[in-house]
């Protein structure tokens, strides 16, 4: 059976290493899914939830929240540098939850100032809690 590395790095060091047969990551253009043998690439990423099959076990699948980076992928090797990431059985979900609250919170100041700074800011942190529940979820 083909398969291929997928390492997930941020700043905090490797999150994730191991032998996969299929992934599934989200670009601005839409989502993508990458099996063995896929062409050459690199493309950004944005916030999303990555949903990774891996070789060792038929019916596991293995989540990663990952918040925005670059996706490489190179003679069946996936490299993805992301800002933060973390796998699923990693989430705080209720830390997660409350920063949730904390952006939504956020977005109504920030309107009643009419910050836009302050707005795309909080939207974003909204955007990532999101995403850290859902995986934190699964």
């Amino acid at each position: 059976m083909a398969h291929m590395t997928v390492q997930v790095v941020t700043p905090d060091g490797i999150k994730y290493d191991h032998q996969v047969k299929f992934i599934s990551v989200a670009t601005p253009e839409g989502e993508m899914g990458i099996l063995p043998n896929h062409i050459n690439m690199i493309a950004p990423l944005v916030i999303h939830e990555m949903k990774i099959r891996p070789t060792d076990d038929v019916d596991s699948v293995d989540w990663i929240a990952v918040n925005g980076g670059i996706i490489e992928v190179k003679d069946n090797v996936v490299t993805i540098v992301a800002d933060s990431a973390e796998r699923s059985r990693d989430i705080d979900v209720s830390r997660a939850e409350r920063a949730k609250k904390r952006a939504e919170r956020d977005i109504e100041e920030a309107k009643s100032s009419k910050d836009i700074n302050q707005a795309r800011r909080a939207e974003i942190a909204l955007q990532r809690a999101l995403n850290r529940i859902n995986v934190g979820k699964k």
